[in-house]
């Protein structure tokens, strides 16, 4: 029995089975590079859903997270810390928005926009109050509290889950017409991923963001983008709203605002808007705590250091161009933006999950999506030289019987 089966074993018997990871268990991390418990290394190709773009363990993130934890871990926000104030000022410059809100986890900034929004709908939109209506798309992931798979249209993540929480339209992604003919004089708000991640890198026809952005300022309702995949350098830009060249009322961050360190959120928006929130209408024990805070200033000053947007519209740009070019019968399309790249399989290929463990045998970890797609989204610290010797292995795969 091998060190790696022991675990495996362990998490079977003791662990409640919400996700089919591949087996393979990692002990250890550095950069691109992720090593099992036998001593095998991998490269990582999903980069914990977009957490770890900094890449594992960058040595600056964790010099803060241990220099703070030796100082002061959490003070709750009843009180204030050393931390919190300037981060919030560096992801503010960082960002061009005036105010943000910390919070910890993705699923919690989303709920955070959407209590925001409503709010917003009531106070300044005039709408009665509890009949706020939010426009969301179809494919979308947002998080899995009861609220946000109330909106989801993935069967799995509704059933047996219910009654869902009302107050939500779901038309089709891509579609800025269906948008358009389910406002009511009570919409308050649009919620979309500029590009849809767990759909499988879905990227909406180009001019959709900005027609969104106009059908938003022609019926005063807010435009809420969920970056928390898509943000902090992973598509090329450091939004991927950027690519239309729009601006949101309200931006989701998580996943890479810490690097993968610890978890980090948080909503962006105006002044305005964040003034609506008054003392003890929202928050988190954990939120905008100082070890969450001083992780989150190193993750920032790594992206800009760094120049990991740069690297990640270079490096996407040429991995793209690379995957295209391999002859597959098995492929369907290649897509992407920056180091943000979905290979979708035809139907006949016979599911995604067995190129990700066949990937997985050759060294190289990626996660199917949706049954019938392989995301390839690694670090933005990876090289070029790195890819190449991924591609050899990547192209046996494909072609496999």
């Amino acid at each position: 029995m091998t060190n790696s089966q022991t675990y495996i074993d362990l998490e079977n018997q003791y662990g409640a089975k919400n996700y089919k990871p591949l087996d393979v268990v990692i002990a250890k991390a550095s950069g691109v590079w992720v090593e099992d418990m036998d001593g095998r290394k991998y490269l990582d190709c999903l980069a914990a859903y977009s957490a770890v773009n900094q890449g594992h363990c960058h040595p600056k993130i964790i010099q803060a997270l241990v220099e703070q934890a030796g100082k002061v871990t959490l003070t709750s926000r009843a009180f204030r810390n050393d931390q919190l104030g300037p981060f919030m000022k560096e992801l503010c410059d960082l960002t061009g928005f005036e105010m943000g809100l910390p919070m910890n986890s993705g699923a919690e900034a989303v709920e955070t926009a959407l209590k925001l929004a409503r709010k917003w709908g009531h106070m300044v939109k005039d709408i009665p109050k509890n009949q706020a209506e939010i426009v969301t798309v179809a494919g979308n992931f947002h998080g899995r509290t009861i609220t946000t798979i109330s909106f989801s249209t993935e069967p799995s993540y509704q059933d047996a889950f219910g009654p869902f929480t009302p107050g939500f339209v779901t038309v089709p992604y891509g579609d800025s017409a269906a948008v358009e003919n389910a406002l009511t004089q009570n919409t308050a708000a649009v919620l979309v991923e500029p590009i849809q991640g767990e759909a499988g890198v879905v990227i909406p026809p180009a001019g959709y963001l900005k027609r969104l952005r106009e059908i938003c300022d022609k019926n005063k309702m807010l435009l809420i983008a969920d970056e928390i995949q898509t943000g902090l350098g992973r598509t090329g830009k450091l939004f991927a709203f950027e690519h239309e060249g729009i601006r949101p009322d309200v931006v989701i961050v998580g996943k890479a605002l810490s690097g993968g360190v610890y978890p980090v959120s948080a909503v962006l928006s105006s002044k305005e808007l964040m003034e609506l929130f008054k003392p003890g209408e929202h928050g988190s024990t954990f939120g905008g705590n100082p070890l969450a805070a001083a992780v989150g200033r190193a993750a920032l000053k790594v992206i800009v250091e760094e120049k990991l947007v740069e690297n990640s519209a270079v490096l996407g740009e040429y991995f793209l161009e690379q995957l295209e070019e391999i002859p597959s019968p098995h492929v369907k399309e290649v897509r992407g933006k920056g180091l943000f790249i979905g290979v979708e399989l035809k139907e006949e290929a016979g599911g995604a999950r067995r190129f990700c463990e066949a990937l997985r045998d050759r060294g190289i970890l990626c996660k199917e999506t949706h049954d019938h797609v392989i995301r390839f989204a690694p670090p933005l610290v990876i090289d070029r030289a790195t890819i190449d010797g991924a591609l050899p292995a990547i192209r046996d795969v494909l072609n496999m019987k």
